[in-house]
C-alpha cells in the first residue's frame, strides 16, 4: 500500500516556478529523502504534502486517501522542523504531551504514551528539563517524540539536522535510521546532504529546479544516475572533456582513447563529458590495454582511510581514490607518469559546450 503519493504537483510564487509537475510515491513504512541543492523546491514539496502550502495544481494521497483539500490538522501528519519549534515554557514531557492533550486523550493514556516516547528517544531523566537546558541533538529528539505522540500516518522532517554540528548530525542521523527500523512509520525528510540521504533513506527523490530528476534506492541513484545532474550531485565525480566519433572516445588534449567495444555502447558524435567517480579509476605504471590513458600524478593527499590523487590527463584534471594497501604496494610519487583506466563511466552530450556544462556544475558547487 502506498504511504504517500503525489501527482503532477505545481506551485509558483509570482513568476517563480518553485515546483513543476512533481510526482513520486513512498511506500508504507519507507523512509525517503527529498534531496537537492538549496532552492530546488524540496521544502516546498514537503510543505505541500503537510498542507502548509496549497499547490496550484496536482494531488496528494496519504495512505490511499486524497487529502489535497484537507487542512494540516485533518491530514494526521507529524512534522519536525529544522529549528525544533519546541515550546520554551514547557518541559520535555509537556512538549511531548501537547498533541495528545489537543486530541483530548485521558491523563493516564497521555502519561503512559509520554513515558513510552521518552524511553524511545532515549531521554530518560530529562522529563522535567526545559528546552534551554538541552543540547541541540536532545531538542531535536524531543521534537521527534512530540511529532510521533499523536501516532501520525506519515512523518515529515524538514532539514531535521540542519542546525546541528557535523558530529551530532551524523550521530542523530544514525539514531533516526535505527529508530525507523523499530517503528516503521512512513517518513520523508528534506536534506541537501547527499551523505545523509545515502546513509539513512530507503529511497531518494532527487529534485533540481523544481523538477524530479530521479527516484530510486541510494544504490540505484549512485550507481546508475540517469542525468548529468544526478551523476554530478550524488557522490564525488570527475567531469572529463572528450570527443566521441562512435568508435572511440578521445580524451581532450590526450592521445588516450576509450574503445566503445570495451566500454559503453553509444551513438553520440561530437563533444561529450564523461562523469567518472574517483573510486572507479584504476592506476598503473604500464599501459595494460588500449583503454589505458596516459597522465601525470601531480599531487597526493592523505585522507585517513585512503589517498586522494590529483592527476593531469590531457587538458583535464582528474581525482582518483586509492586505498592504503594499493598505495603502499605501488609507492606512488608525485610528478611521475602513469596510466589510468575507467572501470565504468557515464557519457553525456556537451552540445551546449563544455563551458556551459562546467558553469552549471560550478553554480551548484559540485565542482570547483
Amino acid at each position: 500500500m502506498s504511504g504517500i503519493r503525489v501527482e503532477h504537483l505545481n506551485k509558483s510564487f509570482g513568476d517563480f516556478k518553485a515546483v513543476e509537475d512533481v510526482g513520486f510515491e513512498v511506500k508504507e513504512g519507507e523512509l525517503a529523502a527529498l534531496l537537492g541543492p538549496s532552492g530546488s523546491g524540496k521544502s516546498t514539496v514537503l510543505r505541500i504534502i503537510a498542507g502548509l502550502e496549497q499547490p496550484d495544481s496536482g494531488q496528494i494521497f496519504l495512505t490511499g486517501c486524497d487529502v489535497t483539500q484537507k487542512s494540516p490538522r485533518d491530514r494526521n501528519i507529524g512534522f519536525v522542523f529544522q529549528h525544533y519549534a519546541l515550546f520554551k515554557h514547557m518541559t520535555v514531557e509537556k512538549n511531548i504531551a501537547f498533541g495528545l492533550e489537543v486530541q483530548k486523550k485521558n491523563k493516564k493514556e497521555i502519561k503512559e504514551k509520554v513515558e513510552e516516547l521518552i524511553d524511545l528517544v532515549k531521554l530518560n531523566g530529562y522529563n522535567h528539563h526545559y528546552p534551554s537546558q538541552l543540547s541541540g541533538g536532545q531538542r531535536q529528539r524531543v521534537a521527534l517524540a512530540r511529532a510521533l505522540a499523536p501516532e501520525p500516518r506519515v512523518l515529515l522532517l524538514d532539514e531535521p539536522f540542519g542546525s546541528l554540528d557535523a558530529k551530532v548530525r551524523k550521530n542523530l542521523a544514525h539514531w533516526i535510521r535505527e529508530l525507523h527500523k523499530r517503528i516503521h512509520v512512513t517518513g520523508v525528510f528534506v536534506t541537501h546532504d547527499q551523505n545523509e540521504a545515502m546513509e539513512i533513506s530507503d529511497k531518494i527523490i532527487l529534485i533540481n529546479r523544481g523538477k524530479v530528476e530521479q527516484v530510486g534506492t541510494p544504490h540505484q541513484v549512485y550507481e546508475t544516475p540517469t542525468t548529468k545532474f544526478v551523476a554530478s550531485f550524488v557522490g564525488n565525480v570527475n567531469v572529463i572533456e572528450a570527443y566521441s566519433d562512435k568508435e572511440f572516445i578521445t580524451i581532450n588534449g590526450s592521445t588516450g582513447h576509450i574503445d566503445y567495444r570495451e566500454g559503453e555502447s553509444v551513438t553520440i558524435i561530437g563533444d561529450v563529458v564523461l562523469l567518472v567517480r574517483p573510486e572507479e579509476i584504476v592506476l598503473s605504471r604500464e599501459s595494460g590495454s588500449f583503454n589505458s590513458i596516459p597522465g601525470t600524478l601531480e599531487a597526493i593527499h592523505y585522507r585517513g582511510s585512503f589517498y586522494e590523487m590529483d592527476i593531469t590527463v590531457g587538458s583535464n584534471s582528474v581525482k582518483a581514490f586509492v586505498n592504503k594497501d594499493e598505495f603502499t604496494r605501488f609507492n606512488w610519487q608525485e610528478k611521475e607518469s602513469l596510466f589510468i583506466n575507467f572501470r565504468q563511466f557515464k557519457i553525456f552530450e556537451a552540445s551546449e559546450g563544455f563551458h556551459k556544462v562546467h558553469a552549471m556544475l560550478k553554480q551548484y558547487g559540485y565542482i570547483e
